[in-house]
């Protein structure tokens, strides 16, 4: 890519691929964050962009299995998360939302277990104005069904187990938070609530 084709991309854009090292295993430049962090606490209107392309590029490493830069990726969102309190976050919410879901549904326990961390954070932070509209179904199914991990390998399966019951703790967690609670009692979502805790509790006994 031409310099000058590097200068005419929207700055919000420069200032994501800059967070990204040519090594992902140097993980997420600390100073170029601080700029993006800066930019978008001074510029919130600008938040649902960076959200959308923070998602665009997370896609695509999720796809080639660059596992590295999503990890990266994923700090940055959790990162503008927690940096960012205004009107503006709900829109970067459903992008952070919708790459918490890519990872859920990866076959990757890594991916799964990563994308879980993110959301519990998430369900830590009480947002200015609660979205009434927000549904969680997708994260009680997904949670629900890490509960019931089958893995082959026993370690794996315990950390995918464990990591559901955290995301349905999170999930309940969110929605008292922001005064949703109505919607966790809800049939739909206590039949699989329930299950899966009495199912890893009586699982546990067995191994006792």
């Amino acid at each position: 890519v031409c310099g000058c084709c590097g200068r005419c991309r929207p700055r919000y854009k420069r200032l994501v691929d800059n967070i990204f090292p040519e090594d992902p295993k140097d993980g997420l430049v600390k100073s170029d964050m601080e700029k993006l962090t800066f930019f978008a606490v001074s510029a919130p209107e600008k938040l649902d962009r960076i959200g959308e392309y923070l998602a665009e590029r997370l896609s695509r490493d999720v796809v080639r299995h660059r596992y590295g830069y999503v990890v990266i990726a994923m700090e940055a969102l959790d990162q503008l998360l927690m940096a960012c309190h205004s009107q503006s976050i709900k829109p970067f919410v459903e992008s952070f939302l919708h790459m918490v879901a890519k990872l859920l549904e990866s076959k990757e326990p890594d991916l799964q277990v990563l994308g879980t961390n993110s959301f519990v954070k998430f369900a830590n932070i009480e947002e200015d104005t609660p979205s009434y509209h927000r549904r969680y179904d997708f994260f009680v199914s997904q949670f629900s069904a890490m509960c019931h991990s089958t893995h082959e390998d026993t370690e794996t399966r315990t950390r995918i187990r464990v990591a559901g019951i955290r995301g349905l703790q999170g999930v309940v967690r969110k929605t008292v938070n922001d005064e949703l609670q109505a919607i966790i009692w809800e049939p739909q979502h206590m039949d699989k609530l329930i299950p899966s805790m009495l199912f890893n509790m009586q699982d546990n006994d067995d191994l006792d």
